[in-house]
């Protein structure tokens, strides 16, 4: 049985690769690292994005686990470019998974690519942490079970934490965190 925490990533000052996590996101990461505190992981794979490394940084440090990047965990990219609809645009394309704004990725798209990490990684039994972004979690979620939806998206916490479980290629998601106050 191989176990997957799937981790939308802390707070953070904005969307750019290299985007820091703020005050409050910092003091989520090391909210996180607790809630992991009696969980037994034995890998960490990250986004490259700042923002996600710095969210389980601190877990990472309580394990003694290196963590592992990969660019494939990264944001979907629904535009190119700054689009003021770009809110109409993704609630679409959670309706249409082979919508796709000229360039950018369609939600099809975007849900293959976090499935072939998911799936490298599905024969080997153990607990491995994946740190990724909303709109990538959301639409995963969506591939699992289909009452994920747009909505699921817009409700999802920095950080948010869902357990997938894979059992002889059945596979059951379930939210396991809940947001702790912050200061």
């Amino acid at each position: 049985m191989s176990t997957f925490y799937l981790i939308r990533h802390c707070s953070a000052t904005g969307q750019e690769p290299d985007a820091p996590l703020t005050e409050d996101g910092e003091q989520q990461a090391l909210a996180l690292a607790d809630f992991f505190r009696d969980i037994p992981v034995d890998r960490i794979i990250s986004s490259d994005y700042t923002r996600a490394t710095a969210s389980i940084a601190p877990l990472a440090t309580s394990k003694q686990l290196t963590i592992e990047t990969e660019p494939r965990l990264r944001e979907r990219i629904l535009s190119l470019e700054p689009r003021d609809d770009w809110f109409e645009l993704l609630r679409h394309s959670f309706t249409d998974a082979s919508f796709r704004v000229p360039g950018a990725e369609s939600g099809q798209d975007a849900t293959d690519r976090i499935l072939s990490v998911i799936e490298s990684l599905d024969d080997v039994n153990g607990t491995t942490v994946l740190v990724t972004h909303g709109n990538l979690l959301a639409l995963l979620l969506q591939h699992v079970d289909n009452r994920f939806d747009f909505d699921t998206w817009r409700t999802l916490s920095n950080p948010d934490v869902y357990r997938l479980k894979v059992v002889d290629n059945s596979w059951a998601v379930e939210r396991v965190w809940s947001v702790p106050a912050c200061g």
